[in-house]
């Protein structure tokens, strides 16, 4: 009769957890923070068609790194529950905290139970009226859950990145400041003899909750006006006319979208992959 080989449950553990770091500093970095007018997202993206950024509910949006397939489907899962949640109580009672939560739970169970654990790691960013009633969520491959404070990133080296961004970051920034900011702190790393990079426009997958939307807040920032952000050009927001889901007259309907993040045309840009 063959023996098996034997492994402490301590051993497995930190075996795993050694697999999912790897994996996850191997990935481009994302950062996520909070400013005046909203909730910024900004993420090192090559491809076009593959989103680390998204919108799951009306102010909640989701970030991720690490492996496509897996943040990918525990994006999709977060968009059935918060519309399940929705359309049986209120819309209202779709919150960041309980997606959060919700998440982590996933993510512990699979880490525990399952031979290989998921190599990514999340955000679930919900805005607030101000800047200080923002939520971001830090959601770990063992399914920890942290409350960041206004603003983080993930992926890569994203303990330099944090450091530029906790030197650099204010509430009060407009969206310009805030785009500089999180693109300053993503080119700081990576760079030959550590010195720092230039990050064209095409190569970053910028998105925001705007805080003064009614209904669904998320809306990508790509084309002309991420360049012109980038370029320091200020950018004014579209028209009232131009933005479908902000009604001209507030009804009661107002608050009530009759759309989901997970239909075709999603955030009114370009259909998700």
């Amino acid at each position: 009769m063959a023996m098996q080989f034997y492994a402490s449950p301590e051993q497995i553990m930190r075996d795993r957890s050694e697999l999912a770091r790897k994996g996850i500093a191997r990935g481009r970095s994302a950062v996520v923070l909070s400013y005046a007018g909203g909730v910024l997202f900004v993420a090192e993206n090559l491809s076009s068609a593959l989103h680390k950024v998204s919108e799951i509910y009306d102010r909640i949006g989701f970030a991720a790194v690490g492996r496509y397939n897996e943040f990918e489907n525990l994006r999709r899962a977060g968009v059935r529950m918060a519309d399940l949640n929705g359309l049986s109580y209120d819309r209202r009672d779709v919150t960041g905290r309980a997606l959060a939560n919700a998440f982590a739970q996933t993510l512990g169970a699979i880490f525990t139970e399952q031979s290989k654990p998921y190599e990514v790691e999340m955000c679930v960013a919900q805005v607030g009226a101000s800047a200080e009633d923002d939520e971001l969520y830090r959601l770990t491959y063992d399914g920890s859950v942290n409350d960041e404070p206004g603003r983080m990133a993930m992926g890569g080296q994203a303990e330099a990145i944090t450091g530029v961004l906790k030197s650099n970051h204010r509430p009060d920034m407009t969206l310009q400041e805030a785009v500089k900011v999180a693109v300053q702190a993503l080119s700081t790393v990576g760079g030959e003899g550590g010195a720092a990079r230039t990050i064209a426009a095409n190569q970053l997958e910028v998105a925001i909750l705007d805080r003064r939307r009614v209904g669904r807040t998320f809306r990508r920032i790509t084309g002309a006006a991420l360049t012109a952000l980038l370029d320091g050009e200020t950018v004014a927001d579209p028209p009232a006319a131009e933005r479908p889901d902000t009604p001209s007259a507030p009804t009661e309907e107002a608050h009530k979208p009759t759309s989901s993040a997970g239909s075709a045309d999603l955030e009114g840009q370009q259909p998700e992959a």
